[in-house]
Formats: structure tokens, C-alpha cells, sequence
């Protein structure tokens, strides 16, 4: 056979695979809807790992490689697992009949939950002076709305969002508000102030990204000010999802947020500013990379496309913000020290340390 004959032969078998990713995607949704009449978990990670171990025989019997086997089958039980997420949550419909605000909708974070909160059946408006989302009702400025919505969003700057809940704790809209902030000490006294004028307001922290598909594994932080009724409400947004939601005081939040994204974003700018610095192309730096150096560069790529707006406040916002950075300034110091003076027993130490402590995770 020519080449041109070998070609057109692939694309035959590529669009077989595809037809049947689309088949099995079909016995998918019987899947899923055979557990939610059984009332089981759409995860089941047993079933998961018989999927994989078949794989990895058929891998080895056809004589393909078993981390391509695995790399393809793990991405069709993550798009299998979305799919069935997806189905469960409107199949529940627990906004049929009922209206939401989401202030700041038009932004990347909001936009996530005008379609999460639509794919639930609740009719969506959006408050945004950036202008309207397609599908959805549109206000420019919240404050023409009469605020008679069974859930009221803000997905707005830290900011701006404080301002909001001062304003709202003056017109008591009568149904359920809350935030989506990175930190809450900045708007805990509005906050309180919003429960002590009897509004059902609650604040959450959705620890993922806007284009966050599947919600497996992820986490939704519940920061609770006292009103028992807007938890509630709050959790039961995702009860037909995979996120876990996690119940913390606004002074926790604000601590481990210190570390888990401030030290995390801290890290990677000083990475890739490291990295400009240097004289060197970050194309050839990619040619030569190494596994390491390929991963660090995947997440200090992705954190230098997010907003520096947004980050420069969750540093500088944070009450607590100030710890992980001087963490971080003493334990590269301390590397520093280490390497300049040949003191490799110090240098074996901090690696020894950090093993010591993430072997939590392994286990």
C-alpha cells in the first residue's frame, strides 16, 4: 500500500475508535442511570481498578504499551464520570421552579455557576456591568433587581464583594447569599453583619478552576457564620456531585488558604520570574527539559495566564499571608546556604525533612 492508502486506512480506524467511545459512552448513561435507581455512587473506585486491570491484559495480549492503555482508558472513565455527574444533577432538577442572581456572572468563576446552577433547573439572571450571558436574563448593576431570588451569588472581586454584602445587609433580600471569595477575613464583618440582619447567608470557596468539567476529588470549602439554614442550602448544591464539602471558621480558611494557594502561586512566580530572569529562552529551556522541570513548568505556565489582580489580593489580603512567604524566603536561605558552603549533610536534611512530611500522603 502508498502511503496515501496507509493514511486513508488510519483515519478509518480513527473514526472507529471514536464511534466507539460514542458507543460505550451510550452504555455510559444506562450505567449511571441503573445506579441512581439503585441509589449508588456515580464513583466506584473498585469497578475502576477491574476497568484498568483489563486494560492492562488486553494491553499486554495486542502487544501495546500498558501506559498507553492506562493513559486512554483513565481519560474515558473521567469523561464517563462527567457525563454521569452531569445526568445525576439535572436529573435531580433541585432549582426546577426556583430563581437565582448570580452577581459578577459574566466573569470566569461566575459563568461556572450560572451553568451549574442552570444544569439544576434553576432560572439563572445575571447582575454584570460586562455585559449579558448567552441563554440568560441580564442586569447591568445588581441594584435594580428587586432581590426576590431563592439564591443570590457573589461571584465578584474581594473588593467589590464586601461592598455587596454591606448593601445587602441594608435591603434583607429573603433568600439564600453567598460568596464565592478566595478569603473571608476581608469580608467576615460583612458577613456577620448580613446574619445579624437575618438574611440566610453562608460563604463558600470552590477549590477549583472555572473550567473545571468534573468535580471528583475536588473540594468546596463551607466557611459557616452562624446561619444553619444557608449551610444547608449551600451543601445541598452539590449533594448529586463527587465534591466533598469541607466546613471551616473564616481564621482556618484564611490560614491554610495562606498556604495552599498563596505559597503555591508565591512558588510558581518566583519560578517563572526566575526563569525570565535568566537570559535564557523558555523554548530552548523546554527542549532540554527534564520530567521535573516539565511538570513545574505545566503549572507555572497555567498560573501565569490567571489574573494578577486576583492573586496580588490573595496575597496581600490575607492576614495570614505574610507566614508562607517568609517560609518560603528562609527555606530557599537555607537551600541556598546549603549549596554555597558544601554542607551536603544540610542539604540532605531538607530533603529527608520534605519526605518525611509528604509521606503522609502516600499513606
Amino acid at each position: 500500500m502508498d502511503l496515501d492508502s496507509l493514511r486513508e486506512g488510519l483515519a478509518a480506524v480513527d473514526r472507529g475508535i471514536i464511534e466507539l467511545v460514542a458507543r460505550r459512552q451510550q452504555m455510559v448513561r444506562q450505567v449511571g442511570r441503573a445506579k441512581q435507581r439503585a441509589g449508588q455512587p456515580i464513583r466506584d473506585y473498585a469497578q475502576e481498578r477491574e476497568v484498568l486491570g483489563r486494560a492492562r491484559v488486553a494491553a499486554r495480549e495486542l502487544g501495546v504499551s500498558d501506559s498507553v492503555a492506562k493513559a486512554l482508558l483513565e481519560e474515558l472513565i473521567g469523561y464517563s464520570l462527567t457525563d454521569q455527574e452531569r445526568q445525576r444533577v439535572a436529573a435531580r432538577a433541585s432549582g426546577s421552579g426556583r430563581r437565582a442572581l448570580v452577581v459578577g456572572g459574566a466573569g470566569r468563576m461566575g459563568r461556572w455557576f450560572v451553568g451549574f446552577l442552570a444544569s439544576q433547573g434553576y432560572e439563572v439572571e445575571v447582575a454584570d456591568p460586562a455585559g449579558p450571558v448567552a441563554g440568560h436574563a441580564h442586569l447591568p448593576d445588581w441594584r435594580a433587581s428587586e432581590l426576590a431570588h431563592d439564591l443570590i451569588v457573589l461571584a465578584t472581586e474581594l473588593r467589590v464583594t464586601g461592598r455587596i454584602l454591606d448593601d445587602l445587609a441594608e435591603r434583607r433580600p429573603p433568600g439564600v447569599v453567598f460568596d464565592v471569595g478566595s478569603l473571608k477575613s476581608p469580608l467576615a464583618t460583612g458577613l456577620r453583619r448580613l446574619a445579624g440582619a437575618g438574611v440566610q447567608v453562608t460563604s463558600l470557596h470552590p477549590m477549583f478552576g472555572p473550567d473545571t468539567e468534573m468535580l471528583s476529588g475536588r473540594h468546596v470549602i463551607l466557611v459557616d457564620v452562624g446561619v444553619a439554614e444557608a449551610n444547608h442550602a449551600a451543601r445541598q448544591l452539590f449533594v448529586s456531585t463527587m465534591a466533598e464539602v469541607v466546613e471551616m471558621s473564616v481564621d482556618d480558611h484564611d490560614r491554610c488558604i495562606a498556604y495552599v494557594l498563596g505559597l503555591s502561586h508565591a512558588l510558581n512566580i518566583a519560578f517563572f520570574t526566575a526563569l525570565s530572569g535568566s537570559g535564557e529562552p523558555a523554548a530552548r529551556l523546554a527542549r532540554l527539559s527534564s520530567t521535573t522541570f516539565d511538570r513545574q513548568l505545566e503549572v507555572a505556565e497555567a498560573v501565569s495566564q490567571e489574573n494578577p489582580h486576583l492573586y496580588f489580593e490573595i496575597q496581600r489580603l490575607n492576614e495570614f499571608g505574610d507566614q508562607p512567604l517568609l517560609a518560603l524566603r528562609t527555606a530557599v536561605d537555607r537551600l541556598h546556604e546549603a549549596v554555597a558552603q558544601g554542607d551536603e549533610p544540610a542539604f540532605v536534611t531538607m530533603m529527608e525533612g520534605g519526605r518525611a512530611y509528604l509521606s503522609e500522603l502516600r499513606r
